[in-house]
């Protein structure tokens, strides 16, 4: 029974010490698993080469003064247009710049009966145009808006024909260089894809054409301007650069 009461009275104290002994200890570290590091959004890169396509429409006005004095009355020339476009382009932060060659064939045509000679039509068709301009742009991500300036060429048949019959009388071919200011903006939808549409103006000075019927020569200075409004798909060759 001693024993008994021994054991027991032990074991009440050690449960008594126990808290105590436990208030002693110092607190053990919780290990928790660290979160996943974040993953960086990829921005879109418009550096580097590339080539595309456009296709759209173009609207001018021709003005025609015989000798370079007479006025002889002006017309709309309108019609479409498809070419290519090949370039480079680099970026630094948001600013995009770029240097770009375009090569268009055109069917832009018009007619106007000549104030001065009621006999005859004036007729004016451009089948050609080409531009070799500058960009500067601001991209947001894949968003890139630009503007855009420089040379501009175009070829040009003119024509005077008949008013009564409609038969040719004259005919000369011009190429005639200019200038072209304009503004674009593109997206792009995948990694080396964009779409886009621009706006181009081009200025053509007036200058003189001959032309030479049944061995005489006469002159007139016509003068020219066009819009442009297109759809362009490029593709970039370079590959994306993931920016953080």
């Amino acid at each position: 029974m001693k024993k008994l009461l021994f054991v027991t009275a032990s074991i009440v104290a050690l449960g008594a010490g126990l808290p105590a002994f436990a208030a002693d200890l110092a607190p053990q570290p919780v290990y928790t698993k660290a979160p996943p590091a974040p993953v960086a959004s990829a921005l879109y890169d418009w550096s580097g080469f590339y080539l595309g396509v456009n296709g759209g429409w173009g609207w001018g006005r021709s003005s025609w003064d015989f000798g370079g004095v007479t006025p002889e009355g002006s017309h709309d020339a309108s019609g479409a247009t498809i070419g290519s476009q090949i370039g480079y382009r680099w970026q630094s932060g948001p600013v995009v710049f770029g240097v770009e060659g375009q090569g268009n064939w055109a069917d832009f045509s018009g007619s106007n009966l000549s104030i001065a000679f009621p006999a005859d039509i004036n007729h004016s068709k451009t089948d050609a145009f080409g531009l070799i301009t500058g960009q500067i742009g601001y991209a947001v991500n894949n968003i890139l808006v630009y503007a855009k300036g420089g040379a501009a060429v175009t070829g040009n048949t003119f024509q005077i024909n008949s008013a009564l019959t409609g038969a040719q009388l004259a005919s000369t071919n011009n190429t005639r260089w200019g200038a072209a200011v304009g503004a674009g903006f593109e997206f792009g939808f995948a990694p080396n894809w964009s779409l886009g549409v621009e706006y181009d103006h081009l200025f053509m000075p007036a200058g003189n054409v001959t032309f030479t019927s049944g061995g005489v020569s006469t002159s007139d200075r016509i003068s020219q301007d066009f819009d442009l409004v297109t759809a362009r798909l490029n593709y970039r060759f370079s590959p994306v650069v993931l920016k953080y």
